[in-house]
């Protein structure tokens, strides 16, 4: 008999809303080269301030900016040029009155100056003499100490995905190390007695384990480790123990197929006898990916995807990324996978009834107007999310969507 739960579809928003009773992972201590992609498992502080002195910002000299005052093209001011700032040393003297220094960008301002004037706005004289053609207000073309960072201030909350730059402006704080959350292990196995491997040429009725690579990606584009469990028969018994196996290997579980309602389909008593299993979800209003499960199995999540392969992209897309990101610790709301650009609809749509569609499209740039073309193809076909570079989402209750609309496109 064919569970009632199937027909009590969840929206996604309330499938999303079910992650919060997931914690993220544990942390772990790395080095800063190897931190990278990583989330902050806590606020990261300046431990120093940055300039810890006043430096210039540009190549030119370091002058008082009143001996400028006044000073253009045809009526410049005439300055002596006393010294030359050593990089990566302290001056050793300072700027007098009617003098000026040369300075390198970087270099830290002697005593008595108060600004620096560019070089491109200056001539050097034989004699000594420097040449300022434009005047230079106070502190202009200066670093001030603590101008990029303060000491104590948060650089980057709990839940950041550290970037490039962000690894940069700590190395030029001095830290070495930092705590972040470990990537989540997710376990990736595909049930069904018609899936085989890759290597084998399938009989009739058969088809290879595409599933498994096209998932198992995802999750590594999404930060997460996969653990490839391998392809389970229809058979209670090896899905509870591949099941059971997996929850003490992982912290996600993502399993293919046996998700939709049918005699055969054991993934879902499978699940319910594992001890401390809650079934959360079983059935989105989505299209594609309508038979997904969403359980708790002692504190640890599994998402039952759909066999067909653009079925079970979509919803790893949809849900699947969002809950690697909750157990990732990841807080920030700005994009980490693909973003989204605004593009127009090459042709109208009709929505999916009762269900939010997520509706694959190729991007055309056609003079200055970006146009999402549709790549329309039932879910079993993989062919048109190869030839796809994002989604548009028809909002549930929408009847469809016409010509020429701006629409969002959600990139892979």
């Amino acid at each position: 008999m064919p569970s009632l739960e199937f027909f009590r579809l969840k929206s996604r928003a309330e499938v999303l809303g079910l992650y919060s009773r997931f914690a993220p992972v544990g942390m772990e201590d790395l080095e800063l080269m190897e931190s990278g992609g990583r989330v902050a498992a806590g606020d990261l502080a300046a431990p120093e301030e940055v300039p810890a002195f006043h430096r210039a910002s540009m190549d030119g000299f370091a002058v008082r900016a009143g001996d400028c005052f006044g000073a253009t093209p045809g009526l410049p001011q005439y300055l002596d040029i006393r010294g030359e700032v050593p990089m990566g040393e302290a001056p050793g003297g300072e700027v007098g009155p009617g003098e000026a220094w040369r300075i390198a960008t970087g270099g830290m301002l002697p005593r008595g100056a108060d600004a620096v004037v560019m070089v491109e706005y200056t001539n050097e004289m034989p004699d000594g003499t420097l040449e300022v053609r434009r005047p230079v207000a106070p502190g202009e073309n200066i670093l001030h100490p603590g101008e990029d960072v303060k000491a104590g201030e948060v650089l980057f909350p709990a839940g950041r995905r550290l970037r490039a730059q962000d690894l940069g402006l700590l190395a030029a704080l001095g830290v070495t190390r930092v705590e972040v959350h470990r990537r989540p292990r997710v376990a990736v196995l595909s049930s069904g007695d018609e899936i085989v491997p890759i290597t084998e040429k399938p009989a009739l009725g058969r088809v290879r384990d595409a599933n498994v690579y096209l998932v198992a990606d995802q999750v590594r584009e999404g930060g997460g480790i996969p653990v490839w469990k391998g392809i389970v028969p229809d058979d209670y018994a090896a899905l509870k123990a591949v099941l059971a196996e997996s929850l003490l290997e992982a912290d996600l579980i993502l399993i293919s197929g046996g998700s939709s309602v049918g005699a055969r389909d054991l993934t879902l008593k499978a699940m319910q006898d594992l001890p401390e299993a809650e079934i959360l979800v079983h059935g989105v209003a989505i299209r594609p990916g309508k038979p997904t499960i969403l359980a708790d199995i002692g504190g640890k999540p599994l998402l039952g995807l759909p066999g067909h392969p653009a079925s079970a992209a979509v919803v790893m897309q949809v849900l699947g990324r969002p809950l690697l990101q909750r157990l990732a610790g990841i807080t920030e709301e700005r994009p980490l996978w693909g973003g989204t650009v605004q593009a127009r609809l090459s042709r109208n749509l009709a929505g999916a009834t009762g269900r939010e569609d997520f509706v694959r499209v190729r991007l055309r740039p056609d003079q200055e107007v970006l146009w999402a073309d549709p790549v329309l193809g039932p879910s079993g076909l993989l062919s048109p999310l190869v030839k796809s570079e994002g989604l548009v989402v028809i909002p549930l209750g929408v009847e469809g969507l016409v010509r020429e609309e701006a629409v969002t496109v959600q990139l892979f």
